[in-house]
């Protein structure tokens, strides 16, 4: 198993992912007492999926008993670009790095599947006395805890802002994993490196963080721009300013990212069209010009009725009059909730 697994990290290398760790299925014993904190206290919001099937949810091992091993990988999307930046640019939208190329899902997916084949087959090579292994492939679409497992596994750790950082890549990773019934050697957890710092604490606009390590997603810019449903409490709304899909504050401020490096995918580079896009440009989509704008692309599942409200708030943040216009000829849409949003900007520009 040992030699197994060396040829299983160098494959998985090869077919591009940035790092491939081994833990075991139960080796988060954590995590079902603090899922049930996060939900007790409210703290999951609107996304009411996280309080179904808990027993999965919160015990890796039980979502799949058979599994022996669970192989962890990474794949580095980091930006060539500072997130930060547009920020600045009230204009303009900000866009979170994951999303402006290809869906993420769909590449780590196919490379999972070509990983799983492969050590398929190497596993039933002879003079292989093992049985022909059986392995199930997930990239954030089941109710798998993704991070605990990386941690566990040896790829990072949480951080205070409950992402996983990594020493080689910084916070600019995405995680998928293989559970398998092979039974290979587990690589050692990785211990936090976060020290004093609260960097990614102390830059998040909507205070989300109710204490390290902790996250409200209530409050959280990625969760109100891509979960929620229906209107923004309006005392959140100017504090979203210009981003309409996602946050990357509390990653961008990580000082482990002097490490990361640009992501090598193409798919990871962002489109022209959407490092920063013009507000006055997105605002007047309609629904068949908002899926052909987005084909491929993760925004196109939170539909055009709460991209173009995303789109209006920061159209209301923008403090630019040339806007008003756009906003106003939004007041009445057969979307209400866009219409409030119309309203909302219109109320702060006049």
């Amino acid at each position: 198993m040992e030699g197994l697994k060396d040829r299983l990290v160098a494959r998985a290398l090869e077919e591009g992912f940035s790092a491939c760790r081994i833990c075991r299925p139960w080796d988060v014993p954590q995590v079902a007492g603090r899922l049930a904190g996060f939900l007790e206290a409210g703290h999951h919001g609107q996304m009411g999926w996280m309080a179904e099937r808990t027993h999965w949810r919160g015990d890796p091992a039980a979502l799949w008993p058979e599994a022996r091993s669970v192989i962890m990988l990474a794949e580095n999307y980091g930006p060539s670009h500072d997130p930060l930046e547009i920020l600045a640019h009230r204009d303009r939208a900000a866009i979170s790095v994951y999303a402006q190329n290809r869906d993420y899902h769909d590449v780590v997916k196919k490379r999972l599947k070509r990983l799983g084949r492969w050590l398929i087959e190497q596993a039933a090579k002879p003079p292989s006395s093992v049985e022909p292994p059986e392995i199930k492939v997930f990239v954030d679409t089941a109710p798998v805890p993704e991070k605990p497992l990386g941690a566990a596994a040896g790829l990072g750790w949480q951080g205070k802002h409950t992402n996983l950082v990594s020493r080689e890549l910084g916070s600019w990773f995405f995680l998928g994993s293989i559970f398998t019934t092979l039974d290979l050697p587990a690589d050692e957890a990785e211990r936090d490196h976060c020290g004093s710092c609260r960097a990614c604490l102390d830059i998040c606009p909507t205070n989300a963080f109710p204490a390290p390590y902790q996250l409200d997603a209530r409050r959280c810019i990625s969760y109100l721009t891509i979960e929620h449903h229906g209107p923004v409490e309006e005392d959140l709304r100017s504090l979203l300013g210009n981003r309409i899909y996602g946050c990357d504050d509390c990653l961008a401020a990580c000082p482990w990212n002097k490490f990361a490096q640009a992501a090598s995918e193409a798919k990871y580079h962002a489109r022209p069209e959407l490092l920063a896009p013009k507000l006055a440009d997105l605002a007047v989509l309609d629904d068949a010009g908002f899926r052909a704008h987005f084909s491929g692309s993760p925004i196109k599942r939170i539909g055009r009725g709460r991209f173009v409200r995303n789109v209006l708030y920061a159209i209301g943040n923008s403090g630019d009059a040339g806007l008003l216009g756009v906003a106003q000829g939004l007041c009445e849409d057969a979307d209400t909730v866009v219409a409030d949003a119309a309203r909302w900007a219109v109320s702060r520009l006049a």
